[in-house]
């Protein structure tokens, strides 16, 4: 199945909500008419066409459609806040979807086109895959709130990056966590690819160090860095980050080359929340969306892309290692509005 189709398939709680609603938005009832009078005689019935009276057939139902109007585009803004793209996100979209289109008449597959087509071009600039570079190692920190996904997220682009011919090394930064060690193993052992742990507790910059170490020895293209991502107490995790970008740089002053920030689509507004915390703990260069397949709050992807335009370099839509699939703004936007 294509990504589009996977998308399509997956993305069905906020598509269905989506697609539901501008349904539910075309075919309101009309205002009530105005009374007859002398000035405002009754519309007459419509008549059949000639062909149709001769066969005795009432003309063909034809696809709803509503005029675009200012109740009509606060009715969108409403649906579009619901999905949870934010109230600016979906008042800039629906703003440049009126544009020309005041006053005529649209049927719901023209308002999940246009709307798909609004969506694309605010995310299109930070449609970017992970950079690839040179430098050897490269090393990518990996950051973000437990539970959001992260693990899984490096054991995916680990499995992916060694599928290309890349050499990679992942360390089990996450200490605290028995769990995120044990399952980082697994992943490592599905995709051959070493994974460096240290005894719970222990210092996760120290791991870091040595992941350095061994990655610079290997020749390793790649080295991916798991970390905590206990917010409870913002001021410790905010110092082991610190720890870790202070240690890897005394073999790398340029390092880390990468900071990726996994966030979980099923927070909703709690996502933006995050980027700003993150950004402010750790220099984050990029962003991966997990769980877009478990939520109806996909909307908030374009909050993200719209607010702070850091590159989105994939999305997760399932458990299966090609679940984790480049992000393309096109494709995306047509599944999360349905559009055909």
């Amino acid at each position: 199945m294509s990504l589009l189709g996977k998308l399509k398939d997956r993305l069905f709680k906020s598509s269905s909500r989506l697609e539901e609603g501008i349904e539910e938005i075309v075919e309101a009832p009309a205002p009530a008419p105005v009374p007859e009078t002398e000035e405002h005689p009754a519309p007459s019935a419509e008549r059949p066409g000639l062909l149709g009276r001769l066969m005795g057939r009432a003309p063909a139902a034809e696809e709803p459609r509503r005029v675009l109007d200012d109740a009509m585009l606060e009715s969108l803004e409403e649906l579009l806040i619901r999905s949870d793209m934010g109230v600016d996100t979906a008042l800039r979209v629906t703003a440049n979807l009126a544009r020309g289109r005041m006053g005529k008449r649209l049927s719901v597959e023209e308002i999940k086109a246009a709307l798909s087509d609004e969506i694309a071009r605010i995310m299109e600039p930070v449609a970017r895959p992970l950079p690839i570079y040179a430098k050897k190692p490269q090393v990518v920190l990996v950051v973000g709130v437990n539970g959001s996904g992260k693990t899984t997220t490096i054991g995916k682009l680990a499995s992916q990056f060694r599928a290309a011919g890349k050499s990679v090394v992942i360390a089990a930064g996450d200490t605290f966590r028995a769990a995120a060690v044990e399952q980082l193993q697994v992943w490592g052992q599905r995709a051959g690819v070493p994974v460096l742990t240290a005894p719970e507790g222990s210092d996760p910059a120290s791991l870091a160090f040595d992941a350095m170490t061994k990655a610079e020895a290997e020749g390793a293209d790649l080295l991916m860095i798991d970390t905590a991502g206990r917010l409870q107490n913002r001021a410790d995790l905010m110092e082991e980050l610190a720890k870790i970008v202070r240690v890897i740089r005394k073999k790398d002053p340029t390092a880390p080359h990468n900071t990726l920030l996994v966030l979980d689509a099923t927070t909703g507004q709690n996502a933006l929340l995050q980027v700003e915390i993150f950004r402010k703990i750790a220099d984050v260069s990029g962003l991966v969306m997990t769980k877009l397949d478990g939520t109806a709050k996909g909307g908030v992807l374009v909050a993200l892309a719209d607010k702070f335009g850091l590159p989105i370099h994939a999305i997760g839509v399932g458990e299966q290692i090609d679940d984790l699939a480049p992000f393309d703004p096109e494709d995306f936007a047509r599944a999360l509005t349905g559009a055909a």
